[in-house]
């Protein structure tokens, strides 16, 4: 069985070997208790145990590291229930987890896979797969399973990010309306020529009238 056929389901315990896919689903097999079973994926959700990563203070690490230096380590598991005892157990044997991000709750699932893995004789240890099936996995796979708390706070930044677009669409908007409704400017308008005027103008002025020229005095006899 090869680790990298491994898959963790949203809602069901334990881990599963991905027998095929379809186009609704999947049809899995437990670790636990050998059974085969269609999972819908309208309800669950499938995490290749392969492509998630862990927060440490440095840059995040593969969860094929951690289960790496449990093999090296020969520390004996400790109790899942006891959450300062999953703390020390993961202290002395991965000290550079982000222990304010990873949990207790993701500590137990991390041991608790480990012992399934170890039970099962599986090899743990990353597929070397060509370019090609590469870029199929990384779209297939989810990059990351992330803590409640990281979930949290993801969706607690959903409405500041919502906020921070509205006001962007609201002057989009506007502006777009306003150039739709925006009439075109006014052609400045022509002066009418001086009509009136211009017809004095192209009217000859009315001739001056002659003074009538003074009556010639008769000489008196």
């Amino acid at each position: 069985m090869e680790y990298g056929k491994i898959v963790s389901v949203t809602g069901l315990p334990g881990l599963f070997e991905l027998v095929s896919s379809k186009n609704d689903g999947a049809i899995v097999r437990s670790l636990d208790d050998k059974t085969t079973k269609f999972v819908s994926s309208r309800i669950h959700n499938f995490s290749h145990l392969e492509s998630i990563e862990i927060y440490t203070v440095r840059d995040n690490v593969n969860l094929v590291d951690v289960f790496n230096a449990m093999e090296k380590s020969g520390e004996k598991l400790p109790d899942g229930k006891d959450n300062g005892a999953l703390k020390k157990y993961f202290e002395k044997v991965y000290p550079d987890l982000d222990f304010e991000r990873v949990y207790a709750s993701d500590m137990k699932k991390i041991i608790k896979w480990f012992g399934i893995l170890t039970d099962n004789k599986i090899e743990i240890k990353l597929r070397e797969l060509p370019e090609e099936e590469v870029e199929e996995a990384t779209v297939e796979a989810p990059v990351e399973e992330r803590s409640p708390k990281a979930k949290k706070e993801a969706e607690a930044e959903k409405p500041a990010k919502k906020a921070e677009k509205e006001p962007a669409k609201a002057a989009a908007k506007k502006e777009k309306a306003a150039e739709t409704s925006e009439e075109p400017a006014e052609k400045p308008k022509k002066k009418a020529a001086p009509k009136a005027r211009k017809e004095t103008e192209e009217k000859p002025a009315p001739a001056a009238k002659k003074k009538a020229a003074p009556a010639e005095k008769k000489p008196k006899k």
